[in-house]
């Protein structure tokens, strides 16, 4: 049986949400992706322009500082990486945490959930980033039963 992570970002609450119940139903260990220097309430206001995630998500090599290492990442064959959608794609520390670890041989499983959008070309975009690693599809976890949810991870 192989062993797997839930890791995850959340900037407000609702994807910590999903990765627990992701993490309970997979019996999977739980990470959080924090940010070195958290989002503050003005950080993440994406109708302004100059706020610090319009700037981060304006520039694809942006690449936020975070705050903690999984220490054991070789010990996982499997890492559901989870995030809100920004800007149609996952947020830049997300780019971040799969660029500090070695992915090879291992499977991918994004997750995500969004007030509106969907998945959009966001594994398209993530994939380059570990190209040694077996990428599944992405899901958006928004109002997902619990039921749903442990369909789906029956395939990995």
């Amino acid at each position: 049986m192989s062993k797997k992570l839930v890791a995850y970002f959340s900037a407000s609450g609702v994807t910590k949400a999903a990765a627990e119940r992701l993490a309970k139903a997979a019996d999977a260990d739980l990470f959080e992706i924090k940010p070195a220097v958290p989002y503050t309430h003005g950080d993440l206001d994406w109708t302004n322009k100059k706020s610090r995630s319009s700037i981060e998500m304006s520039n694809p090599n942006s690449r936020p500082e975070i705050a903690e290492k999984v220490l054991n990442m070789e010990d996982y064959d499997t890492v559901l990486i989870g995030f809100p959608i920004w800007w149609y794609v996952a947020p830049t520390i997300i780019s971040t945490f799969l660029e500090s670890y070695d992915f090879s041989g291992k499977t991918i499983v994004p997750f995500a959930t969004s007030g509106g959008s969907g998945m959009g070309k966001t594994v398209e975009v993530l994939k380059p980033l570990c190209p040694a690693a077996n990428w599944e599809k992405g899901k958006m976890l928004n109002r997902v039963s619990d039921r749903e949810l442990e369909d789906w991870i029956k395939g990995f």
